[in-house]
């Protein structure tokens, strides 16, 4: 369960005094955000908030597999009201010592809320697409830095390098170190400097973010791929499509959850035409097909293998699979 900007996880939490160690409630009644938190301090502490991947593991297992609760972020609209905070939990920001180019931040396609680096730091609309560093801290003071050439927006630049490393490279040890120097070689690339307007329930200067960037949702119904198609377009949005590496990466961690050994995507293929395309009508260069298992034929469609190196493969329309859809 990712947090979206309005659905979030309510739960009450209990303080130990040893560090970063509280409980979660899961509280199984219907409120508003404001009624939650209220709930939250009458009964515990305040509504949950989360440090690191770890908070978040443990918040998700209290969650009992429900699908939308409150959690204790919120925001504070306005340019005014943002602030910095490195992706690396734990990391502060300190105003008295960065490393931003003359003239930097200047916000000037507002808003400009991720910061890239060539050598000197600026800050760039999120959106925008670049080369990233991440690095892996397998012990104090034993960082290894990697260098990744796909460019990609920052939420997605974050994301991998959560999945594959630790973070995106992150505060001044690691920016300044050697390493990352040699890495960056006056290439623009993203690092784990941000900016946003939200803020936890009890004051927690945590910098730990966990947005929802995968517009997308594995149903564990077994369906043909027409069926599966209808079922899409009736309830969410459509039948999904893989674009790029990242998606394929969230894809087949999802897939792993799958109760069936394929999984449908929105992947057709047209015997009148002779060739294959997405429903959605989306165009990409993009493809992680299995060339042992790739029938151009009439009566198939493309689906997911849920195991081993989880490529792509054509499979009879009226297989029954579970599948993905991807939501508005």
């Amino acid at each position: 369960m990712q947090w979206s900007l309005f659905l979030l996880l309510l739960m009450g939490q209990c303080v130990f005094i040893t560090c970063h160690l509280y409980e979660y409630h899961f509280i199984q009644e219907q409120m508003s955000w404001d009624e939650a938190r209220a709930y939250c301090r009458e009964k515990y502490t305040d509504l949950a908030k989360v440090f690191d991947l770890t908070d978040m593991r443990r918040l998700q297992d209290s969650a009992q597999s429900q699908t939308e609760a409150w959690i204790g972020l919120y925001s504070e609209p306005g340019g005014d009201n943002r602030r910095w905070h490195w992706s690396r939990p734990g990391e502060e920001y300190t105003e008295n010592e960065t490393c931003w180019g003359g003239g930097e931040p200047n916000n000037s396609e507002y808003p400009e809320n991720c910061v890239i680096t060539r050598n000197k730091w600026a800050d760039y609309p999120c959106s925008d697409t670049f080369q990233f560093i991440c690095y892996d801290e397998k012990k104090k003071d034993n960082k290894t830095f990697h260098l990744i050439k796909t460019s990609v927006n920052w939420t997605q630049a974050q994301s991998h390098c959560r999945q594959h490393h630790t973070d995106l490279a992150s505060g001044l040890d690691q920016i300044y170190s050697e390493e990352f120097k040699n890495l960056q070689n006056s290439t623009a690339l993203w690092i784990g400097l941000f900016r946003d307007s939200w803020r936890w329930s009890d004051g927690s200067n945590f910098s730990f973010r966990y947005w929802d960037t995968d517009n997308v949702i594995l149903i564990q119904a077994n369906k043909t791929w027409e069926e599966a198609l209808y079922y899409c377009r009736e309830k969410h949005h459509d039948l999904a499509s893989i674009t790029n590496l990242h998606e394929q990466q969230w894809f087949q961690e999802k897939a792993k959850n799958a109760s069936t050994p394929f999984v449908w995507l929105g992947l057709r293929y047209t015997c009148t035409l002779g060739f294959w395309f997405w429903v959605t009508d989306e165009v990409a260069e993009y493809s992680n097909w299995d060339s042992k298992r790739k029938d151009d034929v009439c009566g198939v469609s493309g689906a997911m293998d849920t195991a081993g190196e989880q490529k792509w493969v054509s499979q009879p329309d009226n297989n029954k699979f579970n599948f993905f859809c991807s939501k508005h």
